[in-house]
């Protein structure tokens, strides 16, 4: 069933289907995309930065990151094209977060595991202990 939603880029109410935004700006997004497109794919930009491919197409650094999270912009063609990791925003080509970060969250759960693991067994052992 169709539904109203509006633009989240113009505000504009638009029946929404699959995008969150309106077909006029995914228009206009598409013809960024081919901007940025064609500037990378001249031999001579294939290893440009997002940096560089905004400041030389002029689209927004948030579509670019946007498009190679999507799988849109393949890094593997693309060497220098990355995003900033969701948690300290440091470059990567693949995921929502850095290999650094990764391990903290691992090292973090690991350390609540063994708290929790500590609290249930001195409840178990104060449990079990005879008064006297």
């Amino acid at each position: 069933m169709a539904e109203l939603a509006n633009c989240e880029n113009c505000g504009k109410l638009f029946v929404k289907s699959t995008s969150s935004i309106c077909p006029s700006c995914r228009k206009e997004e598409e013809m960024k995309f081919e901007t940025v497109w064609r500037f990378i794919s001249k031999k001579a930009n294939r290893e440009s930065t997002v940096q560089e491919v905004h400041e030389a197409t002029g689209v927004e650094e948030k579509l670019i990151f946007r498009w190679i999270q999507e799988g849109r912009l393949l890094v593997k063609n693309f060497a220098n094209l990355a995003y900033p990791c969701s948690s300290c925003g440091t470059m990567i080509q693949q995921g929502k977060l850095c290999p650094d970060c990764v391990k903290k969250i691992q090292s973090d759960l690991e350390s609540y595991e063994k708290q929790e693991d500590f609290r249930h067994k001195d409840t178990h052992y104060q449990t079990y202990k005879l008064d006297r």
